[in-house]
C-alpha cells in the first residue's frame, strides 16, 4: 500500500510551467542559431527591424536584468549590454556587435540561472510586487515573470524568420 502524499503547492506547478516555458524557448533558439556565423547574424531585415545578432543581446539583456528577481547574479558586467536593451537602435556595422558566440554563451548561462532561480521561488514572493515594469503598469512577481518569458519566446520566433533571411533552412520542421 501506497502512503497518501499532499498534493504539490500551487506555486510548485506554475514554477515547473514557467521552468517549461523557459528552457523549451531555450531550446528552440538554440536550434534557430545553430550553424549561424557572425556574419549571418548581422543581416539587416528590409525595411526595417532588428538583426539577429542584436535579437539574441537583447534576449540576454533581458535575462540579465531578471535574474537579480530571481535571486540570481547577473551574467554579464554592468552596462555591458547596453547596445541591445529595448528600444536601442538597429545594429547598422560589425563593430557595433558583439560576437554572436559570446551571446550564445551568455544566454546559455542565463538561462540555467534563470531555471535555478525560478526553483526557489515562494507563493509569497510570486505575488509580491516586482521591482519594475516594462509596460509601466503594477506587476507582480509572477506577471512580470510571465510577460519576459512571453517576450523571449517572442523574440525567439523572429530569430526564425532572421535565420531564413540568412538563407538558411528553419530549424523547426
Amino acid at each position: 500500500m501506497s502512503a497518501i502524499t499532499q498534493p504539490a503547492p500551487k506555486a510548485t506547478a506554475e514554477i515547473e510551467v514557467f521552468r517549461h516555458i523557459a528552457l523549451a524557448t531555450h531550446s528552440v533558439f538554440k536550434l534557430t542559431v545553430d550553424g549561424l556565423t557572425q556574419e549571418d547574424s548581422l543581416i539587416q531585415p528590409k525595411p526595417a527591424g532588428n538583426c539577429l545578432n542584436w535579437v539574441a543581446g537583447h534576449l540576454l539583456c533581458v535575462y540579465d536584468q531578471m535574474l537579480p528577481l530571481l535571486g540570481q547574479a547577473s551574467v554579464m558586467q554592468p552596462g555591458a549590454l547596453k547596445r541591445y536593451e529595448r528600444g536601442s537602435a538597429p545594429i547598422k556595422s560589425a563593430s557595433e556587435a558583439m560576437e554572436l558566440s559570446y551571446l550564445l554563451t551568455g544566454i546559455d548561462e542565463a538561462v540555467a540561472r534563470v531555471d535555478a532561480g525560478l526553483q526557489g521561488l515562494s507563493e509569497e514572493t510570486l505575488d509580491s510586487p516586482a521591482p519594475f515594469s516594462p509596460t509601466g503598469r503594477p506587476e507582480t512577481v509572477r506577471s512580470l515573470v510571465s510577460l519576459i518569458l512571453f517576450h523571449q519566446a517572442y523574440h525567439t520566433g523572429q530569430a526564425g524568420m532572421l535565420r531564413r533571411l540568412a538563407g538558411k533552412k528553419g530549424a523547426i520542421a
